[in-house]
């Protein structure tokens, strides 16, 4: 059964190599291991699967949060946040890379995605980088890590994902992802000050000082994002909404910001909604699929199988943990995000929590893994998208070169998780 699944596993990341969808991947194993052990009560057994992810009430906040993101997107609220971050944080030495991770942090507070927040921070800061002679290669870097954070900053659609496929509360990976991300930012914005004191200032210009009461008035930029974010955490950190119900709310008030902005037309909405429907639909019927594969994986009892046969080695969760790292880093230079999380969470989840590693916490080491896969050539698509909207003429080395250093700080910093959990625990068992 081992061997069989080992087969299986890499069948599925085969046809993935080859460019099969997702969702037809994990159709195609899910149901032909399904129909070989179990014949036609398992075909038959499909559509009450099917049915039931459908009607599944926490999937709903999928689109909700995709549709948050776009509103906020094509309303201008990330220009002008750009704007009043830098003119707080440019004078610091790395210049408008700062900006750069701010906004990115921000941004992702309001977006559940990172290549989202990749693309809407580099679209508005690479030109102006460019135009001041930032290296292309710490500008394009910074926002490529940056970017990643739109996945770890909540509300986040790949915790989603993880919630839904391990039946572990979205509220809580959600307030569990505020610390990890905030401490992540600064750790990134760290590195900038320190690598360019080391540089004495080389490729990053020294920017002018805004004065203090124009600092002041740009501060009403920020609003929107912040009470965006304050009003869908807190309602869940204080139980007062569900992730769905936090959602929606989030909603209605980036509704309310898009009007105050002159920007609501029916045009926007319709861009949003049809935008909203491509990314959701996508997402949707991968979670669809899993689900499918996921049954083929509960009836034949292959998750006990492969966790006994795990800590039948004497393995200690750190020594699985540090493994994974190695298993996801590896597997992120070949694989998307969502790809990755729905192939191996039903495999990896049932051997680390009988390892004793917290639901919650692994959420975050996940979704942390995901995010060393968004910068890791050749497949890192936050490296894609940052050069696809870079304004001048050059390869994407400049973009690989840049990341890296972001990518070992994640790396470290996930080991750092490791030894210290309760970074990660320690909010959500105040809710």
């Amino acid at each position: 059964m081992i061997a069989a699944t080992i087969f299986a596993f890499l069948l599925m990341i085969g046809m993935m190599l080859l460019g099969i969808p997702i969702a037809v991947t994990m159709l195609i194993v899910g149901v032909g291991g399904g129909a070989i052990a179990f014949g036609m009560p398992f075909m038959n057994s499909m559509a009450s699967v099917i049915w039931g992810v459908g009607n599944e009430n926490l999937l709903t906040s999928i689109p909700l949060f995709v549709l948050l993101g776009e509103l906020l997107l094509r309303s201008g609220i990330a220009d002008r946040m750009y704007v009043a971050l830098s003119a707080w944080l440019a004078r610091l030495p790395g210049g408008l890379l700062h900006t750069n991770i701010g906004c990115c942090a921000l941004f992702a507070a309001t977006s559940g995605s990172s290549v989202a927040t990749a693309a809407t921070i580099g679209t508005v800061a690479l030109p102006s980088l460019h135009a001041r002679g930032y290296s292309m290669r710490d500008a394009l870097g910074s926002i490529a890590a940056g970017g990643t954070l739109g996945i770890l900053i909540p509300p986040s659609v790949n915790m989603i994902v993880y919630g839904s496929l391990t039946n572990n509360s979205i509220g809580k990976l959600f307030i569990a992802g505020i610390i990890p991300g905030i401490l992540l930012t600064l750790c990134f914005m760290l590195f900038i000050y320190v690598a360019a004191v080391l540089r004495s200032g080389a490729g990053a210009p020294r920017e002018a000082l805004v004065p203090l009461p124009e600092r002041l008035r740009l501060l009403v930029n920020l609003v929107p994002p912040l009470i965006v974010f304050g009003v869908v955490m807190g309602s869940l950190y204080f139980g007062i909404a569900t992730a769905t119900e936090s959602a929606a709310l989030g909603v209605v008030i980036a509704l309310g910001f898009v009007w105050h902005s002159g920007k609501l037309s029916l045009e926007l909405l319709k861009n949003c909604f049809q935008q909203t429907a491509r990314i959701s639909g996508m997402i949707l019927l991968i979670i669809a699929t899993a689900f499918v594969l996921n049954l083929t994986i509960s009836l034949t009892g292959v998750a006990d199988q492969l966790t006994k046969w795990v800590t039948s080695f004497g393995m200690t969760a750190t020594a699985m943990l540090f493994a994974l790292i190695l298993f996801y880093l590896i597997l992120g230079m070949f694989m998307d995000v969502l790809s990755m999380q729905v192939a191996t969470i039903p495999l990896t989840y049932p051997i680390v929590t009988a390892l004793g590693v917290d639901p919650i916490w692994y959420g975050i080491f996940i979704v942390l893994m995901c995010e060393l896969g968004l910068i890791t050539p050749p497949v890192g698509m936050n490296l894609f998208v940052v050069h696809g909207i870079r304004p001048d003429k050059g390869g994407i080395e400049d973009a690989i070169r840049g990341a890296f250093p972001y990518a070992v700080i994640m790396i470290l910093f996930t080991i750092v998780l490791i030894f210290l959990p309760q970074i990660v625990t320690w909010l959500p068992t105040r809710m």
